[in-house]
């Protein structure tokens, strides 16, 4: 399916930039107000001017990934343009100048998942706190992966507490279009004689009727219109950020990708190796976000880069403690072999989800932490978006400082039965 087309321009005269939510090497995201909308946005703002310099500056391997810079913001935007989920983002609109080019997202008021757990007295969550935001990340990975997206860049940074207490994922410019694999081909079964046709309709009917009321939570999130299409790759690199969405493009055309992204401390065994990878990636993130909410750090880091890749590909993940469910389901996450790797279904079946009820995980009322956003509404300014992009550009290009406000108390209610 084609993404929708008929995403709403912003000019910047009518956005009013109240605070800065996130930095990072790529852009700035603000929090905006839209003169025509009373809710407010996130503006994920990145610097034209620094990409056209670094190609201008450095020859022919800069200009290939300059190009491959604005490849990506386009799969960002075509990405976002496609999903309809509560516990993704979706395109609000877009901003568009000679210095810029933005994208309007729903505003998250909690900041992100590690932000949320350094806050906390001992750096670390509860196993019932980690089952809430573990079920929701598989549910929307889940959701990513019937669509042929695999996101390559799970990390708590990337994980936003929303409004109502539910994750929203973020960053999609570090993902890619992998093709679903294809179910069997069914076998259809002989004609049946016409009065156990009859039978069959009538059962079929009262079963349908039932399944529907069940399931209707699941019609609405997991809508089937927005499926995302694979279409070629030969966009062109300088391409204008006017043109308009087409289909999600993927990076590669085999059932495979041999990119080499990710963030250092999540990064799975399988892109290290450069033999290829597909899918089951994103459960390896997973498995290290896990392991970081349950013991404070990440499993595999090292004294520098080559130290942490080494022990990624050698070393066994330190699970100390009484062995739980949780440990053994991080144990099969981390599992080095992507063949071996537990998969979605084998996640949502194993022992430490036992009693989740799947259909009513993005339902639950009371998750373990509603943001107030009331530190954000009193820290508001009136920035200018360029200008600030291109300072955050020229002085700071390290990890993300994302700012946060309201209750930072996190409820240690049992969440093992949504």
């Amino acid at each position: 399916m084609q993404p929708h087309l008929l995403l709403m321009e912003l000019r910047l005269e009518n956005l009013k930039a109240i605070s800065i939510l996130g930095r990072g090497a790529k852009g700035v995201v603000f929090s905006v107000h839209v003169s025509t909308h009373e809710q407010p946005f996130a503006l994920k703002a990145i610097s034209l001017s620094s990409i056209k310099k670094k190609k201008s500056s450095a020859g022919d391997a800069a200009g290939a990934q300059s190009g491959e810079t604005y490849r990506r913001l386009w799969f960002e935007r075509d990405v976002l343009a496609t999903l309809n989920h509560p516990l993704l983002p979706s395109l609000k609109g877009f901003v568009s100048t000679e210095t810029i080019v933005g994208f309007a997202i729903e505003r998250c008021s909690g900041g992100d998942l590690n932000s949320l757990r350094r806050r906390q007295t001992e750096k670390m969550f509860s196993d019932s706190v980690i089952r809430f935001y573990a079920a929701e990340l598989v549910l929307a990975l889940e959701y990513l992966h019937s669509r042929g997206i695999v996101y390559r860049d799970l990390k708590p940074e990337n994980i936003l507490i929303q409004d109502n207490g539910h994750i929203m994922l973020v960053d999609f410019d570090l993902s890619t279009k992998l093709p679903v694999k294809s179910p069997k081909p069914y076998k259809l079964p002989e004609t049946p004689p016409p009065a156990q046709v009859r039978a069959n309709e009538q059962l079929g009917q009262n079963h349908r009727k039932k399944k529907k009321r069940k399931n209707n939570f699941l019609l609405r999130s997991f809508s089937s219109h927005t499926g995302v299409s694979p279409v070629t790759t030969d966009e062109a690199p300088n391409k204008s950020p006017l043109h308009k969405p087409a289909a999600v493009r993927s990076v590669g055309s085999t059932d495979k990708s041999n990119s080499f992204v990710g963030t250092e401390d999540y990064v799975a065994p399988e892109i290290i190796q450069g033999k290829g990878h597909e899918f089951s990636v994103d459960w390896w993130g997973l498995g290290v976000v896990l392991y970081e909410m349950l013991y404070g750090r990440t499993p595999f880091r090292g004294l520098n880069r080559k130290e942490t890749f080494y022990r990624v590909l050698v070393k066994e993940p330190e699970l100390v403690g009484e062995q739980t469910p949780l440990r053994d389901l991080i144990r099969r996450l981390l599992e080095k072999d992507p063949d071996k790797r537990i998969t979605c279904q084998e996640i949502k079946e194993h022992e430490f989800f036992r009693g989740v009820n799947w259909e009513l995980v993005i339902e639950m009322a009371r998750p373990p932490y509603i943001p107030s956003g009331s530190e954000l509404e009193s820290n508001e300014e009136d920035l200018d978006v360029e200008k600030t992009v291109q300072e955050v550009f020229g002085e700071e290009k390290g990890k993300p400082e994302v700012m946060n406000g309201g209750d930072d108390t996190v409820q240690n209610t049992d969440f093992s039965d949504f």
